[in-house]
């Protein structure tokens, strides 16, 4: 009897095993976005009527959706992993993305705005025709789009303190994206950097918590400020919270040293260091915040309800909706339907898969027939979702044309870019008074791996997610370039990347070496020493020995350790990541503007 007991029970085990393992293939054969809704393609229902409040719309589409249509909007796709354009209907997909470099086959603005627009019809031939919110990492400009104007990187606006400025920079980026079809933008980055060596340092503002929640709330006015009664464009907070705190060689990934790593300090100084920028945020019409990759105190962020829940949203009355940062959810554990359940309870709205959509489907699906879920959860997360969807206006806008595109890239966003520049250029040692120079000088000789380079000038997710190593995908003016146009006719003006220039009787009147770092993106360019190239170093002592003065320029997302070689230059400048713009180096190189810029972060080493 005992044995037969056991037997029984092993018996049912397997059964129910069985019947699990083919409930999930009828989920994979039969995708729920196959549940019959009987609202199909109707007209003139409320939340169609822009006249509505936006949560009589939000109420009324919410009470016509299915299960499935529901978990569709909390899935967030990258745009490549979509097997065909079709599961967008199929599985009422709410949410696309772009990767770094992840753009239409052909990279021009109106390929761009074609292939956002296909996705957009096969939106509309959903049941209930909810658009896509589409998003990409604008962060310096519309980046990834040939063409487009490409801005200083956030550390080096954070240089320039002026949040008039920033404003209307974000201003002009949301002008470029819009014109392209594409409404959400993962920027600003409200982390404040207190470890140069993490690879994302470029994309802050600074380490100054005041200085990154004005530039930060400026940014996200400029983005979203519009007259048309919706955003311009839907900015992105990110990451929450303390990723500019992680400590280095705590990475859960063995690549990389600080991202994806480990926060230690307390609460209390999270609080006062990393949360005010998101607190002012919030409060100036924040919609959507991004969760960091990071853990605290060991915890994954992404899973911690204390942060999400507790804090974002009860105590900061956050209303929005947060997403997960790329792959951030599925890290908490090695069961991916365990990952989800979690994240999602502890506050996660939308998750950036980025791949496998039926996948989560299914795993939701079962998370809610389980009761791992709560279907007043999943009702918590689509309403926060389905109301920034209506403020950002996808339901009412007018759809971008082939006319707008024009917008991109154009003299006065490039002018405005150029202002952008000079005014992030700080003065780090002038010797004697050696800068303005003259643009009278006899000769200049130029070298450095940066001097004529605009992969480098642009640096990461420009083009391509880690950036690229010269003068392709990009247009704009090089700094080399820009000292050319800018000193007189008769000034003789010599380029050599590696410095090596003729041997003359006499020495050239000013040797320019534009240096620094070789374009990345997060993870990869966490390093331990960020320092100058052997290379660029010797090219500096060959121009130095044929130079009767010595100007040094950094090109770099991060201070750079040159204190062992400072003390023998005569002028240095960090110009930072400057974008498409060189010539607003050479707007204060020469005295045309001061230097006005300040350090947004500690430099030590100089």
């Amino acid at each position: 009897m005992h044995l037969n007991f056991y037997h029984s029970k092993l018996i049912t085990i397997i059964i129910i095993a069985l019947l699990s393992m083919a409930a999930l293939i009828f989920i994979f054969l039969n995708p729920p976005a196959n549940e019959k809704n009987n609202n199909c393609h109707q007209i003139n229902l409320p939340y169609q009527n822009p006249t509505l409040s936006i949560d009589q719309r939000v109420t009324d589409l919410m009470n016509r959706m299915t299960v499935a249509e529901k978990i569709g909007q909390m899935v967030l796709i990258e745009k490549n992993s979509l097997h065909d354009i079709n599961d967008i209907t199929q599985y009422n997909l709410g949410a696309l993305l772009s990767g770094g470099g992840a753009g239409p086959t052909q990279d021009t603005p109106l390929a761009w705005l074609k292939m956002i627009s296909e996705f957009q019809s096969a939106a509309k031939n959903t049941c209930l025709g909810i658009p896509l919110l589409y998003g990409i990492d604008a962060i310096h400009g519309h980046g990834n789009v040939l063409g487009a104007t490409i801005f200083p990187h956030s550390i080096g606006l954070g240089a320039t303190r002026d949040a008039d400025l920033v404003k209307r920079v974000a201003k002009a980026t949301a002008e470029e994206m819009a014109a392209t079809g594409i409404y959400w933008n993962f920027a600003p980055n409200l982390d404040v950097a207190k470890d140069i060596r993490w690879g994302k340092t470029y994309e802050t503002f600074g380490s100054d918590t005041a200085n990154v929640a004005k530039l930060g709330l400026a940014y996200l006015e400029g983005m979203q400020n519009s007259s048309d009664g919706y955003f311009k464009v839907l900015a992105n907070p990110k990451h929450f919270i303390g990723g500019g705190n992680m400590e280095y060689g705590t990475s859960r990934n063995p690549q990389f040293k600080v991202e994806e790593g480990n926060i230690t300090i307390n609460e209390k100084t999270l609080r006062q260091v990393h949360l005010v920028p998101f607190q002012k945020a919030i409060a100036s019409g924040a919609r959507v915040i991004m969760v960091g990759t990071a853990s605290w105190q060991g915890k994954i962020n992404s899973d911690n309800y204390h942060i999400l829940t507790e804090i974002l949203k009860n105590e900061l009355g956050f209303s929005g909706f947060i997403v997960s940062d790329w792959y951030g959810v599925y890290q908490i554990e090695t069961s991916k339907y365990n990952s989800l359940v979690r994240a999602i309870n502890a506050g996660i709205d939308m998750v950036m898969t980025p791949f496998e959509y039926q996948e989560f489907i299914a795993n939701l699906q079962e998370a809610l027939a389980n009761g791992d879920i709560a279907e007043e959860r999943l009702n918590g997360a689509v309403k926060r979702i389905l109301t920034v969807k209506f403020e950002t206006g996808l339901f009412d806008r007018p759809e971008a044309t082939p006319e707008g595109l024009s917008i991109i890239g154009n003299a006065t966003h490039r002018e405005l870019a150029r202002e952008a520049v000079r005014k992030s250029q700080v003065l780090l040692k002038n010797k004697n008074s050696v800068l303005p120079l003259s643009k009278s000088a006899n000769t200049i000789i130029i070298a450095g791996s940066s001097a004529d380079n605009l992969g480098r000038q642009a640096g990461g997710w420009t083009t391509e997610w880690q950036g690229i190593d010269g003068n392709y995908g990009i247009s704009g003016t090089t700094i080399f370039e820009a000292i050319k146009d800018t000193v007189s006719n008769d000034t003789d003006v010599e380029y050599n990347q590696q410095g090596d220039f003729s041997d003359g009787s006499k020495l050239a009147d000013v040797g320019i070496v534009v240096v620094g770092e070789k374009p990345y993106a997060e993870g990869w360019g966490d390093i331990a020493n960020p320092s100058l190239s052997p290379e660029d170093l010797s090219a500096i002592e060959k121009v130095k020995a044929k130079s009767k003065k010595i100007v040094i320029i950094l090109v770099s997302g991060r201070p750079l350790n040159i204190k062992e070689y400072s003390k023998n230059w005569d002028a240095i400048i960090a110009a930072w990541l400057p974008g498409s713009e060189g010539q607003g180096v050479a707007d204060v190189l020469f005295g045309d503007f001061s230097f006005t810029g300040t350090l947004p972060i500690v430099w030590e080493r100089y």
